[in-house]
């Protein structure tokens, strides 16, 4: 009798969690505006990887044909995530590391920023969350001798973006239409010429799931418009995860996910002031005319998301 309710047990277990796996790619693959739904598509692979469990357990209790679907099942979606780990090749050409950090209003340790632009040797900078407050504490710890040239829109608590440059700043615009920050400048890049540098921050879902569908549409229509014959990278705090289609469609045609590009695997960014640790990647550089061959995430005391640094090639054109 009890071996009849183990049995049982682990075949309504085995079953949930190949569910789980299913609405996981279902998620992926869908576009859904409901703000249940864009949250869950967040936690997508941790569903799919129900459909692994949903495997074993299957097989555990020989049931062989639902075994078979819980492993292709299982299949697709680790076809869904394998892009994040095959690294792509690059051509040549001009080498630069950029760095991306949430400041979480003027929460992050000023120092420590500074600290990582400095040891990384960071020539562009983007941030999210920038007060006027931050402004002058970054400041004082130095960062505007190491990035001399900035452009900058910071505001009351979220709505605050910059840039931050080794190189000069020029065609500097804030676009209009958002409610947070949304910046753009060109950088003079030597051996390059001039490279676009956008700094986003679309607002969270859990604002308004239509505003937030409608500022990645309109924040892509955006990068689509840049110049062609120019190199361009965009760093920002997406809150949108690689699992979020309309994350990947930005990061389409001629524009690319850097992580992805260099086989980085999943780089969990928030939240990292919980308990728990970080446990979705939100924060993202997206480069054309350009290559990563690196990217990784970078500990930000103070703030609640980690900082990404990304190691570049810029085409020479």
């Amino acid at each position: 009798m009890r071996s009849r309710v183990v049995r049982v047990g682990t075949f309504v277990l085995a079953g949930t969690a190949t569910l789980a796996g299913a609405v996981g790619i279902a998620l992926h693959y869908t576009g859904w505006p409901a703000e249940a739904l864009v949250l869950a598509t967040s936690g997508a692979p941790y569903l799919m990887i129900g459909a692994i469990v949903g495997a074993v357990g299957f097989a555990a209790t020989r049931q062989w044909l639902a075994t078979g679907v819980s492993v292709v099942v299982a299949a697709v979606g680790v076809a869904t995530q394998a892009p994040l780990y095959i690294a792509d090749t690059g051509g040549d050409g001009h080498p630069v590391t950029v760095m991306q950090a949430n400041l979480l209003f003027d929460g992050a340790d000023p120092s420590a920023l500074v600290e990582a632009v400095r040891t990384r040797d960071v020539a562009v900078l983007t941030v999210n969350e920038l007060t006027r407050t931050a402004v002058t504490d970054l400041g004082a710890a130095g960062l505007d001798q190491l990035l001399p040239y900035r452009y900058l829109a910071p505001g009351q608590t979220a709505s605050g973006t910059g840039i931050w440059s080794r190189y000069p700043l020029s065609d500097t615009v804030e676009y209009d239409g958002y409610v947070l920050n949304q910046i753009s400048a060109t950088a003079t890049v030597p051996e390059v010429g001039p490279v676009s540098v956008y700094a986003f921050h679309p607002v969270p879902p859990v604002y308004d799931t239509d505003v937030w569908a409608d500022e990645l549409s309109r924040l892509d229509a955006v990068l689509r418009r840049s110049p062609a014959d120019r190199p361009v990278v965009v760093g920002g705090d997406f809150n949108a995860t690689y699992d979020h289609s309309r994350f990947r469609a930005m990061a389409s045609g001629r524009f690319a996910d850097a992580a992805e590009q260099a086989g980085a695997g999943h780089l969990v960014t928030y939240p990292t002031d919980k308990r728990l640790p970080p446990l979705v990647g939100i924060d993202h550089f997206l480069l054309a005319g350009a290559h990563a061959t690196s990217v990784e995430t970078v500990a930000m005391p103070g703030a609640d998301h980690k900082a990404l640094v990304a190691r570049i090639v810029l085409e020479r054109r």
